[in-house]
Formats: structure tokens, sequence, C-alpha cells
């Protein structure tokens, strides 16, 4: 099994986020209703939103689950940056449907990132991503303030894409 690179292990899944670490929390509406919950939760846990948000996501099982190895990687040319990670804790409820990875050794930060799919009371579905980080490399120390940023516009890409994928899937399902 791999050995993360931080001892708080699923602090992503109801919180609080722990000290010592720049923390995300985004979120979004994607849809409403069931169907659309369940599309949600299911590009969400297949990393479907990954994929068509312009990662490239390569994972040990189809869909989260705990102890999953995967990487993902971003950027384009020499420009590459890899992240080894693994799935710290996935949930598939009826109301919350998600998961957690947390970074492995080489991985470019130290810390968790959730992505959860939640239907609530009125029917609205939202999309939150919940992390907590540090720089763990060289060059993400170096970046300073502009990681930060970075983590939070990919966490608006995903958001989107994951919107535009339940959408999507709303018109093919009438």
């Amino acid at each position: 099994m791999n050995t993360l690179t931080y001892p708080e292990a699923g602090a992503t899944r109801l919180g609080p986020l722990p000290a010592g670490y720049h923390h995300l929390h985004h979120r979004t509406r994607v849809g409403h209703g069931r169907a659309d919950f369940e599309a949600a939760g299911a590009a969400v846990t297949a990393f479907r939103m990954h994929r068509l948000s312009g990662a490239r996501v390569s994972a040990s099982a189809p869909r989260a689950e705990p102890g999953a190895s995967v990487r993902v990687a971003l950027g384009a040319g020499p420009f590459v940056f890899s992240a080894p990670c693994q799935v710290v804790w996935a949930e598939y409820g009826p109301e919350r449907i998600g998961f957690a990875y947390g970074t492995l050794a080489r991985h470019p930060e130290c810390g968790e990132e959730s992505f959860v799919a939640e239907l609530a009371d009125d029917g609205t579905v939202f999309f939150t991503v919940m992390a907590f980080s540090r720089p763990a490399r060289w060059y993400t120390r170096l970046a300073g303030p502009l990681v930060p940023v970075a983590q939070l516009w990919y966490a608006r890409r995903l958001g989107d894409t994951l919107r535009r994928i339940v959408t999507d899937g709303r018109a093919h399902r009438t």
C-alpha cells in the first residue's frame, strides 16, 4: 500500500480542515433533481469530470474506492505536472456522492482534496471541492501565492465541466 505524505487523512470528509495548510473551499450549483445528482455523482467518481476538464487521469479502479491509486497529470509539453495520489475515502449515499484523494511521494503538494456532489433538500445539486495543502516540491514553494490561485481556478473549471456534463446528460434523458 502507498504511504500518504500527511497525517490528517480523511479530514476533507466532514472537516474541520487541519491548521498549517492552505485551505480551499469552492461550491457551485451544477443542476437540480435526483437525475442530475446521480449524473454528477457518476461523473465525479468515475474521474470523467477530471478528464473532460483537461486532466490526464490514470486510476487503478474504474471508480473512486478507498485505497485506489490515482495519477493526475496537468499541463502541456515540458510543463506537465504529475500528481500521484491515493483515494482515502469514497461516499455513495442518497444525498452525497464523492471522494477524496491524498498526496503520495513525488506529488507537488502535500495534503488532501475532495470532490463531492450533494443533493440539497430543495433539489439543488451542488458540487464542492474542499482541500488542504502546502508545497512539497521546490517549484511549488517557489510559485508561492500562485499555487492557491491555480487550485481555485482548477476547482472552478471542474465545477463548470460538471455543470456541462449534467446539462448534456439532461438533454439526452428527455
